[in-house]
């Protein structure tokens, strides 16, 4: 464990005391590290500048209330959302919005490595880049060698906040375009409800009789949603 120097960090904090308080989350990273610093200032120097009465942080601050101070609840929110809060325009907010998708693109390139498919669980992981905080559902295949390693994943159709519509002939289409040797189905319910409704059955039910014949089993049908999912495979539906 590294040693502290009380010392130090007096002349530290006096250091960062001198700054102007819009420049203070900047000294203190550039003295103590990026850990040491709060949400609410690592999001203070994104927006770089307050208002007459609050200082970026405290404009972070309120930013970060208005979502319980939930990062994931902070990604879903556009331009128009942040713009809302006093001090945002529209150049600030784009700026939050941007650092927040290098976020999210950081974690789907971490997952760009081969990765084998053993249970449920490892594909709600891998898919979690795409699905994590849309609005809107969104169906994905996640296609496999003969070893279960996923060989592509790909965006089938999107749809609006109730539903989207996914079509068997493109899904099996890409598939034997990639010799792939089985499909795994995914879609996110931005609701958060788990259960499958009757069009999820039906289209599971035909995909899975299509694939028989076609000799490109259907692993699993996955219901994403942001804390949890549903697996038709676990289930015994598959």
């Amino acid at each position: 464990m590294a040693k502290t120097n009380p010392e130090q960090d007096y002349k530290q904090s006096l250091a960062i005391k001198s700054w102007a308080e819009e420049d203070r989350p900047r000294e203190k990273l550039l003295l103590k590290g990026k850990a040491a610093l709060s949400d609410a200032e690592l999001i203070g120097i994104l927006i770089g500048s307050g208002t007459v009465k609050l200082t970026a942080v405290d404009v972070a601050k309120i930013i970060l209330a208005a979502v319980n101070n939930d990062l994931n609840e902070l990604a879903k929110l556009s331009v128009s959302d942040l713009q809302k809060h006093p001090g945002i325009g529209e150049a600030k907010a784009i700026t939050i919005v941007s650092a927040l998708e290098l976020g999210r693109r950081r974690k789907e390139t971490a997952a760009a490595v081969k990765t084998r498919i053993t249970c449920s669980t490892d594909i709600y992981e891998y898919i979690k880049p795409q699905l994590l905080d849309l609005p809107h559902e969104e169906f994905w295949i996640i296609l496999l060698n003969r070893a279960n390693v996923v060989m592509k994943k790909l965006p089938v159709s999107t749809g609006g906040v109730a539903g989207t519509v996914a079509d068997p002939k493109i899904i099996f289409k890409q598939a034997i375009e990639s010799l792939a040797s089985a499909i795994i189905l995914v879609h996110n319910h931005p609701s958060g409800n788990l259960k499958p409704s009757a069009a999820d059955v039906a289209l599971t039910k035909k995909m899975k009789e299509a694939g028989a014949l076609l000799d490109l089993p259907i692993l699993d049908h996955i219901i994403f949603t942001e804390h949890n999912y549903y697996s038709f495979a676990d289930e015994g539906l598959l």
